[in-house]
This record gives C-alpha cells, sequence and structure tokens, in this order.
C-alpha cells in the first residue's frame, strides 16, 4: 500500500479527531472510513448507511475467518 500527503481542511481533521477517538481509530484511519463509505455510497445510491455500514463489518468478519458457511438443509 502506497501513502501520500494531501492537505486537508483543519476543520474535517479536527471532526475526524473526534469520531476516530469515539471509533478507536486513529485520524487517518477515520479518514480512511470515510472515504471508504462515500465510494460505496456514490457507487450504490440506492443503499442506506447502515446496509453500507453492515456490510464492511461482515467483509471484516470474512476477512478474519469468524464467519461460518450457512447449511441449506
Amino acid at each position: 500500500m502506497s501513502t501520500s500527503s494531501v492537505r486537508l481542511d483543519q476543520a474535517l481533521i479536527d471532526k475526524a479527531s473526534v469520531m476516530g477517538k469515539a471509533m478507536n481509530r486513529s485520524v487517518p484511519k477515520q479518514i480512511e472510513y470515510w472515504a471508504k463509505v462515500g465510494e460505496i455510497m456514490e457507487d450504490n445510491p440506492d443503499l442506506s448507511y447502515e446496509f453500507v455500514r453492515q456490510a464492511i463489518i461482515a467483509q471484516a468478519e470474512r476477512d478474519a475467518g469468524k464467519l461460518d458457511a450457512y447449511e441449506f438443509d
């Protein structure tokens, strides 16, 4: 993963700091999260924020190997 420097408005950084503390994320990770959610929401405008949030959580659980396969009867 590559990184680069960008200039951001101080108000955005301040808000990310507050939200990041509440969500146990660093300021850069909070901004990355917002960018990820924003990208998904732009690509899928019919989806609710809660659906997107749950999809991100489900993907993280899958990547961590925390999901069990569902058995159809």
